[in-house]
């Protein structure tokens, strides 16, 4: 759930899958964080636990044991204070600080943290007056994410994880978060892995601290999540070393180009290894735990949903467009044109409006920004068909059938099941290795027998291409980390994968 990316993704999903985590510290030097599952409430949306069973201190590994219902969102335990208050957080990648509720009274009701009305869903709070090492710190704090906010004053306590306790550590007690945020999270609160720039007012995060004083081997952390279903084990965190039986093979490593994120390069995207264009002058990704799905641009959210069966939003703006234009644009696609939209009015030349009276370009379109990123989206799916050598019928036909199933920001859009076996398979190109995405791997089922229901694992975000480098971004969220084994290199700056042991 990082700071700008994954929060209203977060929200929209956190009724899916939550897990539970126990952690050890085995005698190898490994620090263990084990994953575990909760199963979702199809009545009201809301995860619950179906059994909790405490493992006794003989299991070396110390799991709490959850029934497992789907791979979606991944939690586990901290403990702040002396003695202990536990805590479950989502170990986020995609943010860098470290909030919990906080027992202090919040004043201001709409604010107030939200807690439905349920004997089985309730918030653990931290409570200052019970921990001999609390620290006052008192600066107020803020954090604002896509969905809404948080609110408090950070405090300075000992904090276990992973069986490490980490000294005098900065976080924040809220006492205001928005309602919107984690209405549905069975979560207490977010303990952020980003880089140390995505934090606010200068606080080391706590993945810093780790290394600084010294807790463990190597600067690197990795997550392992379980893709069995039938497995009531949903995975482990790692800190300071790479379980070897978390994955199978090497690691493909790619340098983190832009802090404050986990950012790296990616080459291309594929649809059964014919590429869809979107990334001809490269593409930017993110490696998020925070977000449960894989989300994209719009662009080419919308080929894949299309390759899969998806039936979205008709887009009335999207289909004028390619009856009004479309053959012009894809006359000037075929004569190699440059800036298409630009000379055609429907984007602005050097910041400007225009209008152009040419009988060959439009003649009375004012340039929108709406008409300006569909014009664009359209060149795209144009030229991703011309690469194959359709004809010009094929492409106007193919591009409206996407003008007819653009998916909602935000949303997963629904799919047949019973197509699933038949629908193809998605690759991204990073590192120069192809990393590809079976079907069944693409697709969250929810419900069984006549209440099934399926869902694309992909979902548009546009708004985050207004970040560096400037070009078509991705957030790789659970559904491909469950697949591939991630390495968080802190010390080489970069991050790996590999295919994910079974």
């Amino acid at each position: 759930m990082g700071t700008k990316f994954s929060a209203a993704v977060i929200t929209l999903f956190l009724s899916s899958l939550l897990l539970q985590q126990a952690f050890s510290e085995s005698n190898d030097g490994i620090v263990r964080i084990g994953l575990k599952k909760f199963k979702l409430d199809e009545n009201n949306r809301i995860p619950v636990q179906i059994t909790t069973q405490i493992l006794d201190s003989q299991n070396a590994d110390g799991i709490v044991k959850l029934t497992n219902f789907m791979d979606m969102q991944y939690y586990g335990e901290i403990s702040i204070g002396t003695p202990p208050q536990k805590f479950t957080v989502q170990f986020d990648t995609g943010s860098s600080n470290l909030w919990i509720p906080s027992s202090r009274r919040c004043y201001l009701s709409r604010w107030c943290f939200y807690v439905p009305r349920s004997r089985t869903y309730k918030k653990n709070k931290y409570d200052a007056r019970r921990s001999r090492t609390y620290k006052k710190n008192g600066t107020s704090a803020e954090i604002h994410y896509d969905s809404g906010s948080i609110a408090g004053r950070f405090s300075q306590d000992n904090i276990l994880v992973g069986g490490l306790t980490i000294k005098n550590q900065d976080f924040i007690e809220a006492t205001r978060v928005s309602r919107s945020i984690f209405k549905f999270a069975k979560f207490d609160g977010i303990l952020g892995l980003g880089f140390r720039e995505l934090t606010d007012y200068g606080v080391v995060p706590i993945w810093y601290n780790m290394m600084n004083q010294g807790l463990i081997r190597n600067p690197v952390f990795s997550f392992w999540l379980n893709r069995n279903a039938k497995e009531v084990e949903g995975g482990e965190l790692v800190f300071g070393e790479i379980d070897p039986k978390h994955h199978k093979g090497s690691h493909t490593y790619v340098p983190v180009t832009h802090k404050p994120y986990w950012q790296f390069d990616m080459s291309n995207v594929s649809i059964n290894g014919q590429s869809i264009g979107v990334c001809r002058s490269g593409c930017s990704a993110i490696a998020d735990s925070g977000t449960s799905l894989l989300a994209g641009p719009t662009t080419a959210i919308t080929m894949l949903n299309h390759e899969i069966g998806v039936k979205g939003v008709v887009s009335h703006e999207c289909k004028s467009i390619v009856k009004e234009y479309g053959q012009t644009i894809l006359k000037m696609l075929l004569e190699e044109a440059k800036k298409i939209c630009s000379l055609n009015g429907l984007c602005p030349v050097n910041g400007t409006k225009r209008i152009e009276k040419n009988s060959n370009r439009i003649t009375s379109h004012v340039f929108s920004i709406g008409m300006c990123d569909t014009c664009e989206m359209i060149v795209v799916w144009m030229e991703s068909r011309l690469v194959k050598k359709q004809t010009k019928n094929d492409i106007l036909n193919y591009v409206n059938k996407l003008c007819d199933s653009l998916p909602r920001p935000y949303q997963a859009s629904t799919v047949n099941c019973s197509q699933i076996s038949s629908m193809p398979i998605v690759s991204f190109l990073i590192g120069g290795r192809k990393f590809s995405l079976s079907s069944k791997e693409c697709i969250w089922k929810m419900g069984e027998g006549a209440a099934e229901e399926c869902k694309s694992g992909f979902i548009s975000l546009d708004d985050n291409f207004n970040l560096p480098p400037y070009k078509p971004f991705w957030i790789l969220g659970d559904i491909f980390m469950v697949r591939y084994h991630t390495v968080f290199d802190f010390g080489r700056s970069r991050i790996g994968f590999a295919d994910a042991a079974g």
